[in-house]
């Protein structure tokens, strides 16, 4: 299926003149964010909660900080939620529903929480989604750079007449459209982005380090070889990947592992997992996840807290952090 892809010729910063965008939380994104929106002569402001260190953060890089997100959103006439997933629905209804006016905009860099209904907005605002294709360091470095990051632009509901242009100009004062802007729609980016974490970047390849360390430590080999083996080399052929894609890294790396990749992965990836892969992706897409993480976070988060901790006791993780002690280059980030 074709997509369209947006560039600075298609967007009009001027649309922005006049307008005062709120920034609701200055964590990765939204410190990022808000800082090239200033350089870019947008109008900002920024709300925080006082005490924390995204707070102190905000004051540090020269914000007249806001501890209010309801004032926040009465002073501004788009409001860009950049609180993390599981509050955004709280911080909306408690302090930005009660004060929208008709002409606002809420703004979003991830569909979670519209798409899955915990945020309802009312008809007479415009609801449309800028959301980077990289972490907020990359965003501000891109920007710095004069590249920018490849984005996404989604519009849930036009009120206005004009969300498309707002989020035009709000991405081109990332400097998104001088890489990139692809149009999508919040259903799919939600599930693509889950679906990912889930079955590849965090869920299958934590699954895949672990179990690969386990089955050589069983077998007598030394953790601290498994270790170097499945998880410390990852990086190297991660890079490969990210910058050269598969092909690429296939071609990088010596025969005997190639070989052993189109001969052995498909051994390990079967028609098995892939029917389990596609059974979360369903699960992704009728709400099923959604509503377990709704509920587990309701809950106090108790499975989310068990797991973490128990995981945080494997043997992969204490033989890595002696090992990471031993390489200076390695940063704790």
């Amino acid at each position: 299926m074709a997509v369209t892809i947006y560039y600075d010729a298609d967007a009009d910063l001027s649309v922005l003149e006049g307008k005062k965008i709120a920034i609701i939380g200055y964590g990765i994104q939204g410190s990022a964010q808000s800082l090239c929106l200033r350089d870019s002569g947008v109008d900002v402001i920024i709300s925080e909660l006082p005490g924390t260190p995204n707070y102190e953060r905000a004051v540090a890089d020269g914000w007249d900080v806001y501890d209010d997100a309801a004032k926040a959103t009465r002073d501004a006439d788009l409001i860009q939620i950049l609180t993390q997933d599981h509050v955004q629905a709280t911080v909306y209804k408690n302090l930005i529903e009660p004060n929208l006016e008709e002409g606002n905009a809420l703004i979003f860099s991830h569909g979670f929480n519209i798409h899955y209904g915990q945020i309802v907005p009312p008809e007479f605002v415009d609801v449309f989604m800028v959301a980077p294709k990289g972490p907020g360091a990359l965003v501000r470095e891109c920007y710095l750079s004069d590249t920018g990051v490849p984005s996404l632009l989604a519009i849930h509901q036009d009120a206005t007449g004009k969300a498309k242009q707002y989020g035009l100009a709000y991405a081109k004062a990332l400097k998104a459209t001088k890489a990139g802007l692809i149009e999508t729609t919040f259903a799919e980016e939600t599930i693509t982005d889950l679906f990912g974490e889930q079955v590849v970047l965090c869920g299958g390849v934590s699954e895949m380090i672990t179990a690969g360390f386990d089955i050589l430590v069983e077998a007598g080999y030394s953790p601290e070889m498994a270790y170097f083996e499945v998880l410390h080399e990852l990086k190297l052929i991660m890079d490969l990947v990210y910058n050269r894609g598969i092909i690429g890294m296939r071609r990088g790396v010596s025969d005997t592992a190639t070989y052993g990749d189109l001969t052995r992965g498909p051994r390990i990836i079967t028609e098995e997992t892939r029917a389990e892969m596609k059974r979360i992706l369903r699960e992704v897409e009728d709400g099923s996840f959604a509503r377990e993480w709704i509920l587990e976070n309701q809950a106090g988060r108790p499975m989310y807290n068990a797991l973490l901790d128990a995981s945080e006791e494997h043997l992969v993780e204490k033989v890595g952090k002696e090992l990471r002690s031993m390489m200076p280059w390695i940063k704790d980030a």
